[in-house]
Order: structure tokens, then C-alpha cells, then sequence
């Protein structure tokens, strides 16, 4: 979207006071995330009531879900745009206002991506995130991504390794394929090579030194795919798992396609094939029906797998999903006790394996001066994605922004390092 703004003319400003135009890209997988959106348009709408010449646009999920309700109950904003309908937003900002003109734009027919794109880098020069598919083919009673984004669509494999080309050139260090299951890249497509080759071709190419994979369907790890991570060293050893609970009657609602054994089946085979992975998943707590004997169940799983990381979400009964109309509903303080438990537990997996690291020199990503002091830098073990892991407090030495240093780490936090650069000599 970004990119075919700047294509256009438009020039990018983080300073909303300073900008024509005021977008804002929405989420809208679970209430809590309807909520910070409409909270930030409503922080913009404040920005444009001093200046009435600005746009004010909202894109993405949000409205591809509430559209004709926003219209209503967001007057002031001048366009929506659904997720498929973002590349008509150039020409229809280049049209001139009109009273009483279509603000509402989410009825395009699922978006795939046939080419190489113009893009503008939202993220640091060193990190970029490479998108491989788009919408998702599973049947989850929880979730309403299908329905938001549509059915899987795997972008053409050459397409993605000249995109990856492109982003090693302009010196991207940290290459991360995502999409809403990447272990599901080119399965709907009879005779695709899928994933494996996939990595195989961004692997060598020259310039990445990281190269991380996340949103992995955990019953979609083959033996293929872990040899593949297992031969080529810039692919991290990083999986994240989502395995969303531990009890076989609560995945069974879910959809899940998988039990407990299957679960714990995946994590020794990982193991087996990648010495030393780091594992990262996300739970649920409170999903229609789950018992305290479910519940224990799941508690346990974690206990026995330790991840490395683990987000836990409070169940959300989104309209439009088959769990959304399920009885008995868990009450919302239990489901919160159930979490804070889970949450516990984790810091203490977490306390434990960073504590056994402290001493060690490990390879860290510098990505600079850190928001809470300008005396401190930060960065990233390879074994830390950004943004929903912990990092690497660096109080000593000389960083390199963007480079990968060796580092002593001197000390253990909740769930952050603090260390010194290993100076060369």
C-alpha cells in the first residue's frame, strides 16, 4: 500500500500534524484489536479537526469486517478500504472531493499477488518481512481470518526469490517469511514446490544472515521441510508453533487438526533434527467449555515442552464463528486466573533459560540506541524475532546498527539479556 502511495507522489511523514493524508491500516482478528483501532482513527479524527483539508483514511481488516457500520459510526472519515481494495487507493486519492461520493471500498475479489511490487520499508534498513501467501484455507471454530482475508493464495515462488534478491541488495541482514501459515506455502496448488523449495532458493542467496520463519502450523512440520532448516545454516532454527491449547477434546472444537501426542510428537522430531530450536507458541485460556481438567491438561503440556516463548490470549467469541454461539461460556475473571497461572509458569521457564546463558558470547543483531536510555543499545540473539520476543540490554562496547556482534551476556532479566560487546583484538 505504502508503495503504491510513494509510486504515486505521495511522500511518507511520521509526524501526523505535518501530513495531507492521516491511514491508518487496521487489524480485526479479535475484539481487543477493533478496539486499538478505532481508538487510533479516533486519535487522527482529533488531528483533522484542526485541519479540515486533511484525509483521513482507515484500510484493512476493520473494514473488510464492520464496513458499512463504519461509515455510520465514523463520519469522519473521508475512505475505507477493504484488504483486497488497497491498490485503488492511489487513483482514488487522486480523484477530487465530491459531496456525497462512495466512501466505502471492500467489495474487491481476493487479492493475490502476481509480481514484484513496489514496497516501502516500514521496518530498520537491516529487518524486512517478506509476505509468501495470503488469506488462509483452515477451518478454526475461533477465528474469523478466512472470512476477513479469503482463501489461501500462495505467491508465484519466482516472484518472492527476485523480491528476496531485491531486499538483499538494499542490505537487508534479516529476512522473515511470514504469512497467516507459511508451513502452508503452495499446498493449494497441485504440483507446487511448496516451502522447502522455497527456502532452499532464498537460502542462497547472498547478503541474508538471518533468515526466520514465523507462523508455522504445527501439524504441517514435515520431515522435508526440517531438513531443509537443518541444511542451510542462514535459516534460523526458530519455529513458532501456535499450538492454541493441550487437551484433545478442546482442539478437536477447535478445529485444530491435531491432539496433545501429536503436539509433543512434533517437538521431539524438531529436536531430533535441530539441536538447541527455539520453540515460541500462543494459548488460549477461557474457550468454550474447557474445564479445569482441561485447562490442567494444557498447563501441563507447557510445563513438559518448556517454550522458549509463549504468548497466552483470553478467548474472544468473535460473531460470524461456530465458537462464538458454543455453551458453557468460561467466565472471564477464571479464564483471566487461567492465564495469569499460565503466565507464571512461563516467567519461570523463561528465568531458568536465561539464567544458563549468562557468561556466554553469543551472536547479536545491533539495532540501536535503546528508548529507555541513550546509554544503553539494543539487539537481538538469533533465538529473539523482533517485537514479540525479548532482546539484549548492551551497556558496553561499540554497536555496529544493523551489524551482527559477538556479545557477553552478563546478566539475566525477566525476559531480556544484558550484555557487553566483545571487542576485536
Amino acid at each position: 500500500m505504502l508503495g503504491g502511495l510513494i509510486r504515486a507522489g505521495w511522500e511518507v511523514t511520521g509526524a501526523p500534524a505535518a501530513a495531507d493524508l492521516l491511514l491508518v491500516n487496521t487489524c480485526a482478528f479479535i475484539e481487543p484489536a477493533c478496539k486499538e483501532a478505532v481508538d487510533t482513527i479516533l486519535d487522527l479524527a482529533r488531528v483533522k479537526e484542526g485541519d479540515p483539508g486533511k484525509r483521513l483514511v482507515v484500510a484493512g481488516c476493520l473494514v473488510q469486517r464492520y464496513g458499512p457500520e463504519l461509515t455510520k459510526d465514523l463520519p469522519e472519515v473521508d475512505l475505507f478500504i477493504g484488504v483486497h481494495d488497497f491498490p485503488a487507493l492511489p487513483g482514488l486519492l487522486g480523484r477530487p472531493p465530491v459531496a456525497g461520493a462512495a466512501r466505502l471500498f471492500h467489495q474487491a475479489p481476493p487479492y493475490t499477488y502476481g509480481g514484484v511490487e513496489e514496497r516501502y520499508p516500514a521496518t530498520p534498513a537491516h529487518l524486512a518481512y517478506l509476505k509468501i501467501a495470503e488469506g488462509c484455507s483452515h477451518g478454526c471454530t475461533f477465528c474469523l481470518i478466512p472470512k476477513i482475508r479469503g482463501p489461501m493464495r500462495s505467491r508465484p515462488l519466482n516472484t518472492l526469490v527476485q523480491e528476496a534478491e531485491n531486499l538483499a541488495a538494499a542490505g537487508v541482514k534479516e529476512l522473515i517469511l511470514v504469512a497467516q501459515d507459511t508451513t502452508a506455502y503452495g499446498r493449494e496448488q497441485e504440483g507446487h514446490p511448496g516451502l522447502p523449495a522455497l527456502l532452499r532458493e532464498v537460502a542462497a542467496i547472498d547478503g541474508f544472515r538471518w533468515i526466520r520463519l514465523l507462523y508455522s502450523h504445527p501439524a504441517r512440520i514435515t520431515p522435508e521441510f526440517l531438513a531443509t532448516m537443518a541444511a542451510h545454516p542462514r535459516i534460523l532454527p526458530y519455529l513458532d508453533l501456535p499450538i492454541q491449547h493441550g487437551h484433545d477434546e478442546v482442539l478437536r472444537r477447535m478445529g485444530r487438526g491435531y491432539g496433545r501426542q501429536d503436539i509433543l510428537d512434533t517437538v521431539r522430531r524438531i529436536r531430533e533434527a535441530l539441536p538447541g530450536a527455539t520453540l515460541r507458541t500462543t494459548v488460549m485460556a477461557g474457550f468454550p467449555g474447557e474445564t479445569e481438567a482441561h485447562f490442567q491438561t494444557l498447563f501441563d503440556l507447557i510445563n513438559e515442552v518448556g517454550f522458549d516463548h509463549l504468548g497466552v490470549f483470553l478467548y474472544s467469541p468473535e460473531a460470524g464463528t461456530k465458537a462464538a454461539a458454543w455453551d458453557p461460556i468460561v467466565p472471564r475473571r477464571e479464564a483471566r486466573r487461567r492465564a495469569r497461572l499460565i503466565k507464571t509458569l512461563q516467567a519461570k521457564i523463561v528465568k531458568a533459560r536465561l539464567k544458563s546463558l549468562v557468561g556466554a558470547v553469543a551472536e547479536v543483531l545491533v539495532e540501536g540506541v535503546s528508548p529507555e536510555s541513550d546509554f544503553l543499545l539494543t539487539g537481538r540473539l538469533a533465538s529473539q524475532a523482533p517485537d514479540i520476543d525479548g532482546q539484549v540490554y548492551i551497556t558496553a562496547g561499540t554497536g555496529l546498527v544493523g551489524e551482527i556482534q559477538p556479545v557477553r551476556l552478563t546478566r539475566a532479566l525477566p525476559y531480556d539479556l544484558v550484555g557487553e560487546i566483545v571487542e576485536a583484538g
